[in-house]
């Protein structure tokens, strides 16, 4: 017993129309293909569900047994095909996507809200957390996106190039090292050094090893975010390294930046979603767009070179 989707749907709507006429208009097909597909649900079940006269229909009780099930099963279908619909036109959805906090203070708010003109319809929520966690809330499911620097490998996550940028020196106005042309990883060690915690500094000193370079990198502070470091450097508690990204709080702050020479150290930033996961229209959508803004935008920018 295997009725098909358009039989049911032919006997619903004549259910509900009363009439072959009104009910084959609805679907856009003949009376004879109408009552032609109900025939068919009839012997399929093996029952009659609708008596016929020259005037008007009217259901059997096994027809109007069936009836409300058979209605609700409809519409419930129908629904769930108009709700995958918008989410296929990107009329409706939801994108959550994880980034550091210094990104999703800089970067990422312009980029949402570039996207939001195009794709008004998608709801965007950002969640910013220690660089660390981004890849870790990607693998849980708890969002759809990660977008960060690079880190080992994890299991079940893909990672994309989004861009690379230089390393920058962050210090006050009226530092010595202002009045300097080219400023060398050599020169933090005459002043107090404000990293990260985590990863930040021990990449770092592997990457500076791999250069063949002999850097002393010792931190006097090491904090949690980057705005930390930033309020620290701007209270003349030492120099700090960052991406050229952070140049709006860098700004914002009275700061000056200088790329850094001897070795030129770079990071790169992906973005990651889960692997093998089909990413939601909207997430695709997202993820789509901010491949486009960075290279419309030259995020692989060279550092300034002034303050």
């Amino acid at each position: 017993m295997n009725p098909t989707l358009r039989q049911l749907r032919a006997f619903v709507f004549l259910a509900r129309a009363g009439s072959f006429t009104l009910a084959a208009e609805y679907m856009h097909v003949t009376q004879a293909a109408l009552s032609g597909l109900i025939k068919e649900l009839e012997q399929t079940l093996g029952v009659r569900l609708v008596d016929r006269s020259t005037r008007k229909i009217a259901l059997t009780d096994i027809g109007r047994e069936l009836y409300p099930l058979l209605s609700k099963m409809i519409d419930d279908l129908d629904g769930a095909l108009h709700d995958v619909a918008n989410h296929t036109k990107l009329k409706k959805g939801m994108v959550r996507i994880a980034a550091p906090q210094l990104m999703a203070c800089t970067l990422l708010p312009e980029v949402i809200a570039a996207y939001r003109e195009t794709y008004p319809d998608i709801q965007v929520r950002l969640v910013d957390c220690a660089v660390e966690n981004v890849t870790a809330r990607v693998a849980s499911g708890e969002v759809d996106v990660g977008i960060g620097p690079e880190r080992d490998p994890a299991a079940q996550i893909d990672a994309r190039v989004l861009f690379e940028m230089p390393f920058v020196l962050v210090f006050p106005q009226g530092h010595p090292l202002e009045q300097r042309g080219r400023v060398t990883w050599q020169d933090l060690a005459d002043y107090p050094f404000i990293s990260l915690q985590g990863q930040f500094t021990e990449r770092l000193l592997s990457d500076m090893h791999s250069s063949l370079r002999d850097v002393p990198l010792n931190p006097a502070n090491e904090v949690t975010f980057m705005t930390t470091a930033l309020a620290m450097v701007a209270a003349g508690l030492g120099v700090t390294v960052c991406l050229p990204y952070a140049e709006p709080l860098v700004t914002l702050h009275k700061l000056h930046m200088r790329q850094l020479h001897e070795p030129e150290l770079s990071r790169r930033f992906f973005v990651y979603t889960r692997e093998n996961r089909s990413p939601s229209p909207a997430a695709e959508s997202f993820i789509t767009f901010l491949l486009q803004f960075v290279e419309a935008h030259d995020w692989n920018m060279p550092a300034p070179n002034g303050g």
